[in-house]
């Protein structure tokens, strides 16, 4: 066991968006940080002290989501202007755009290998994209309301989702269904996130709870209520056992989950806390909140090595039988200490803040000579960043309708009123898939009823005949 553990600390407070943060993501090794904010803008900040920060400029509106790839070489981000976007995080501020969504994106998060993305939109819908090709691969249909949040599981294989319709939906990437859905009639949830080992999810709900569902045996399988309001973001420990969740009443929390309490409050945002994230070796957490500003956070609470666990659970994404129930959370040492209340941090008294200047910040605006999903061709899914991005001598026109719907804003001599046109086509197409993949679920149901009513029949007809 090792010594008395300390309790998390502040390292340092981020300084340089002009609005709400509205998500936070480290890179790979935990060296930089990408912030959105409803300044329009994204930020990455380098965590050494005195080093530059850039901000990146492209969105036409409210920045919503952020994410960096698994390899730390690509940033994706999602916003209110319906677009999504692809940077690469240097000082040339180069950025495709994927267009596709018919109202505001929610979120964006990339699958463990890099290789797709997946959106959430207002429009009801959930999109996955391919990062190689740079285009829309399919949608997914069933929320009736506006999809918060989606994401991967660590395999790859299912998403999860949360809608303001009141429900969480998990979803099979390889037929593109619906496999699940938990309903909380309470409220409707903010943000999913998987557990390292996928086999369970947490939602951060409105109505101030969170909840750790099975996704395998479709039970709930713990609930909070630890808030005095909504809870906006939750972000699980590298280890599973540890959740951090970000509420609108101002307060980071911690929850041990083996012990299923309580542990920690943190205080330090103004107002309420939009985001949180662990950084992949769980030494480190950053928060972003209405008051513009990115808190950076010393984790402490646990020592334990987790790389052996790490190990554990990227094995788990290559295997095809999923894991046992007894392995919901991995068996390594719990090391806190027993405490009988929840202990407060607050970095107003506790923590001196020994930042004299936030870091000088170099503003890019974003390379208006990319090219829009369609640009990329097939051979080049053996690719660098850089070549994602390039822009491309030919035009691929195997989809050439598709193209022109994806591009109605690119300066092509497209009047408003034909761009506007054709938007309102693609939400009649949307509405069109819905509708049909209702219809399909409706059959699907007509066809399994009338194939019982023939078994019953044959059954009936055996029996009366056995009895003559």
């Amino acid at each position: 066991m090792a010594s008395a553990l300390e309790d998390p600390v502040l390292i340092r407070p981020f300084r340089g968006h002009r609005a709400a943060v509205t998500g936070v993501a480290f890179n790979a090794d935990a060296a930089g940080l990408a912030t959105s904010s409803l300044d329009r803008f994204l930020m990455v900040w380098k965590l050494k002290t005195q080093c530059r920060a850039y901000k990146f400029a492209g969105h036409m509106e409210a920045v919503t989501s952020v994410q960096f790839s698994p390899d730390g070489q690509l940033l994706a981000s999602a916003s209110q202007d319906r677009t999504v976007r692809l940077w690469i995080p240097c000082i040339h501020g180069e950025s495709s755009v994927l267009k596709g969504h018919t109202a505001p994106v929610r979120s964006v998060s990339f699958s463990h290998d890099g290789h797709f993305l997946v959106s959430s939109s207002n429009d009801k819908s959930i999109k996955i994209w391919s990062v190689h090709r740079q285009r829309l691969l399919f949608s997914l249909f069933q929320h009736t309301h506006w999809v918060r949040y989606a994401e991967f599981s660590p395999d790859g294989r299912l998403i999860a989702s949360c809608s303001e319709d009141k429900s969480v939906k998990i979803w099979d990437t390889r037929n593109k269904t619906c496999i699940d859905s938990f309903l909380d009639y309470e409220g409707f949830a903010n943000f999913v996130d998987f557990n390292p080992s996928g086999t369970c999810i947490a939602s951060a709900g409105s109505n101030h709870t969170v909840k750790l569902w099975d996704i395998r045996m479709n039970k709930l399988l713990q609930h909070y209520k630890v808030h005095r309001a909504g809870v906006n973001c939750v972000s699980f420990h590298p280890s599973g056992n540890y959740l951090i969740t970000a509420s609108t009443d101002g307060t980071l929390k911690i929850l041990d989950l083996l012990e299923g309490r309580l542990i920690y409050t943190l205080h330090g945002h103004k107002g309420p806390v939009f985001s949180v994230a662990f950084s992949k070796d769980g030494e480190k957490f950053a928060s972003g909140g209405a008051d513009a500003q990115v808190l950076l956070w010393k984790t402490n609470f646990d020592s334990f090595d987790y790389k052996e666990v790490l190990k554990h659970h990227i094995r788990r994404t290559h295997i095809d039988d999923p894991p046992h129930l007894l392995d919901i959370y991995p068996r390594s040492p719990h090391l806190h200490d027993e405490k009988l209340q929840s202990v407060e941090v607050n970095p107003t008294f506790d923590v001196t803040n020994t930042q004299t200047l936030d870091p000088p910040v170099i503003e890019i605006s974003s390379s208006s000579s990319f090219s829009t999903l369609d640009d990329v061709s097939s051979e080049d899914l053996q690719y660098t960043p850089a070549s994602v991005l390039a822009p491309s001598s030919k035009r691929k026109s195997e989809n050439e309708s598709e193209s022109a719907v994806h591009n109605v804003d690119k300066p092509t001599g497209i009047s408003p009123s034909l761009g506007n046109a054709l938007e309102h086509i693609v939400e009649q197409l949307d509405v069109l898939t819905l509708t049909i993949s209702i219809l399909e679920q409706r059959l699907t149901l007509t066809e399994d009823k009338l194939k019982d009513c023939l078994e019953n029949q044959k059954k009936m007809l055996l029996q009366g005949s056995q009895e003559e």
